[in-house]
C-alpha cells in the first residue's frame, strides 16, 4: 500500500466540513478488521484509510497546519500501513476497572510476543512486536502494542484459496483465539497485494 503524503490530506478547514461523513466511512470499514481475542485482547489492523483518519485527528486536535508539524504526523503513523507483504495491528488490552487493569498489565508481560496469525496448514506467521520502541518492561507491559504478522507467501495464497485464518494468544496468563469470519477474512486479504 502506498504510504500518505501531505496532499492525500485535508486542511484543516476542509476536513472540519468531511469530518462526519469521513468518520461514519472509516468506522464501517474498520468493523471487519476488528477481532476481539478473549475479552479483555482487541486487534484492530490499520490500512491506508485507517491511518488517514489518525492523523487527520491528531492534526485536527493539535491544530497543526504548518508542513513541518504534518510531515512529522505523517512519519509517525505512515509505518502503521501494510507494506502488501504482511498485516499491522494495533493490540488493545481493555479492562474497565483501573486497578484490575493495573495488575493484569504487570500478569500479562510480553503478550504482544504471544499473539500469533495462523493459516490452516501452516506454520503460525512470525509476528513482530513494538519495531518503534520496547512497550514491556521487567514490571508491566503497556495497555497499546503494534503488531506486524508476516505470513509465508504459500500461506498467504493458502489463504486465498480458502484455507481458514485464526489469530491465538498463548500467554501464560491469557489463551484465547478467534476464527476469521467470511467478511473478517476479505477485508484482511486486502491488504496483501
Amino acid at each position: 500500500m502506498n504510504k500518505l503524503a501531505p496532499a492525500d490530506l485535508w486542511k484543516l478547514e476542509d476536513y472540519a466540513r468531511e469530518r462526519t461523513a469521513f468518520r461514519a466511512r472509516v468506522l464501517a470499514h474498520k468493523k471487519p478488521r476488528t477481532i476481539h481475542l478473549g475479552a479483555h485482547l482487541t486487534l484492530v489492523f490499520e490500512d491506508r484509510l485507517t491511518v488517514q483518519y489518525q492523523v487527520q485527528e491528531m492534526l485536527r486536535i493539535e491544530r497543526i497546519f504548518e508542513a513541518e508539524g504534518i510531515a512529522d504526523e505523517l512519519a509517525a503513523y505512515n509505518p502503521l500501513i501494510p507494506d502488501g507483504g504482511n498485516l499491522k495491528a494495533t493490540l488493545l488490552i481493555e479492562y474497565d476497572d483501573v486497578e484490575q487493569r493495573r495488575r493484569e498489565l504487570e500478569r500479562l508481560r510480553g503478550v504482544e510476543h504471544d499473539i500469533h496469525l495462523v493459516v490452516d496448514g501452516f506454520a503460525p506467521a512470525a509476528t513482530i512486536a513494538d519495531e518503534d520502541l520496547e512497550r514491556s518492561n521487567d514490571s508491566k507491559t503497556a495497555a497499546v502494542h503494534f503488531l506486524r504478522f508476516e505470513p509465508a507467501a504459500a500461506a498467504i495464497a493458502a489463504w486465498r484459496a480458502g484455507a481458514s485464518v485464526r489469530f491465538t494468544v498463548d500467554h501464560p496468563h491469557y489463551r484465547a483465539s478467534a476464527d476469521l469470519d467470511p467478511r473478517q477474512r476479505d477485508a484482511l486479504l486486502a491488504d496483501f497485494a
